[in-house]
């Protein structure tokens, strides 16, 4: 008999979270992000709270700030304590370790073989993965697990080339960096994580960029196009990933979650959440015209079409400092406090 740590989920009827749906401007994010977009519900625990670390996102000269739910984000609302799991064995047999204790690991695989990733990179390219396994099962060589827009099995090759079993046996050049959750006891109220939340959000308002991240952006981009146009049309997917991307989908998330503190209760947000939705929908539209700029090598006027997200980063963060500006946060309680 197979284990799992969510014994009720199947993944052939498993439904996705809304912040997944297919109508948003980017239903997908990235792994690691969207791992948790996933696990957090499965817990009964909303995945929003944790997104006010969005706002410490910064360009970073050839990219935005791949964001990720900071772990001590984690353990402040939730009371999950995410912490590395050393891989001396085969790393399927410490992940079913874990499973029987009932906790989750989230391991860095090769996406080849994870059917999930159909049409995109599913048995044609390979590339690095964050996954979270909820159900393995030895005997018949399958596995349930967390990836992308929702829960997924793969099955007999894909098992066995995901942890490099049977035909796909091989030195391994490194290990798979692994993570493993701890759930507490007690899941935390939502009266409890709401306060951490908002207190969260006034803690990294303050670490936000000094400067608009995304005028810095802007003055670069015309002149960074111009020389993705002579690489291969490949790298225009890779750059258009960790820039507009990375900057589109965490302020879309941010925007769902103003919507969240609007839906508990918290009044005069919602301009706010419509300024992230901004910066979101101006990316989504840029990322079209540079790839014309790229097919077409003409790229006047694309800092110009960021314009309105430059202008929306500036007005949400005014928003933001009337309501969230002026407290003082209290971390240091809060953490303690944790799963209380």
């Amino acid at each position: 008999m197979t284990q799992a740590v969510f014994d009720t989920l199947n993944a052939d009827t498993y439904v996705r979270s809304p912040l997944h749906a297919q109508e948003r401007d980017w239903p997908e994010t990235n792994c690691y992000l969207d791992v948790w977009i996933e696990v957090l519900p499965s817990l009964g625990l909303p995945p929003e709270a944790c997104l006010a670390y969005s706002l410490t996102q910064d360009f970073e000269g050839d990219q935005f700030t791949f964001f990720k739910v900071p772990l001590e984000d984690l353990e402040a609302l939730y009371g999950l304590k995410v912490t590395e799991l050393a891989i001396y064995d085969r790393v399927e047999n410490h992940v079913q370790q874990q499973i029987e204790r009932g906790r989750l690991s989230l391991v860095e695989v090769d996406s080849y073989f994870l059917p999930d990733t159909q049409g995109v990179g599913y048995h044609a390219t390979h590339g690095k993965t964050t996954i979270a396994v909820n159900r393995m099962d030895f005997e018949n060589r399958t596995m349930d697990y967390f990836h992308g827009l929702g829960l997924h099995r793969l099955e007999d090759d894909d098992f066995d080339g995901v942890f490099q079993r049977g035909a796909h046996a091989g030195p391994m050049p490194f290990l798979p960096y692994t993570e493993f959750v701890k759930f507490p006891d007690r899941l935390p109220s939502q009266q409890y994580i709401l306060a951490v939340s908002e207190d969260l959000l006034r803690h990294h308002l303050k670490r936000r960029p000094a400067e608009n991240p995304v005028a810095a952006f802007a003055a670069v981009f015309p002149a960074q196009v111009e020389k993705v146009s002579e690489r291969a049309f490949d790298f225009f997917h890779l750059y258009a990933f960790n820039t507009l991307r990375q900057l589109g989908a965490n302020f879309e998330l941010f925007s769902s979650y103003l919507d969240w503190l609007t839906a508990q209760g918290r009044p005069g947000l919602a301009e706010a959440a419509i300024e992230a939705r901004a910066i979101s929908t101006t990316c989504k539209t840029v990322q079209f015209k540079l790839a014309r700029a790229v097919m077409r090598k003409k790229f006047q006027g694309l800092d110009e079409s960021l314009l309105p997200a430059v202008t929306a980063w500036d007005s949400l963060m005014s928003h933001l400092d009337r309501h969230y500006g002026d407290g003082e946060a209290s971390l240091a309680p809060v953490v303690s406090a944790a799963g209380a």
